[in-house]
């Protein structure tokens, strides 16, 4: 139990400078693992990006032409989607808030004049 014991202004400071150092070692450590983490999926990334070009490029040379063409069924609904977005078919509202007031009767629970600060002399 002699580290929880500080008697002189040394001790803290001793104390406080080991406090600090690990406070930053813990931040290099994050940072470089950041660093490491950055690069691994930067790699991957490319790794993947590579892959698809590769089978892109094989399929073209194999096939002459990509096939692009976009089955019929997509093709109108796409253009129902566009026909709707375009036409602004939607709900129109009056955009008039109503805010009613409802008045409270009169209870004796809520009342001020029975407060414990007023005093009646």
């Amino acid at each position: 139990m002699n580290l929880l014991r500080i008697n002189q202004f040394s001790d803290i400071l001793v104390e406080s400078g080991f406090g600090i150092l690990v406070v930053f070692v813990a931040l290099a450590l994050l940072v470089l693992a950041f660093y490491a983490f950055g690069k691994i999926s930067r790699h991957q990334f490319k790794r993947k990006k590579n892959k698809a070009n590769l089978a892109k490029h094989i399929t073209t040379t194999s096939a002459g032409e990509p096939d692009d063409e976009i089955p019929a069924l997509e093709v109108a609904a796409i253009a129902t989607a566009l026909n709707l977005f375009f036409s602004d078919v939607h709900d129109e509202e009056s955009n008039v808030i109503t805010i009613k007031r409802i008045e409270r009767r009169y209870s004796p629970w809520n009342s001020k004049i029975y407060g414990i600060t007023n005093l009646h002399r």
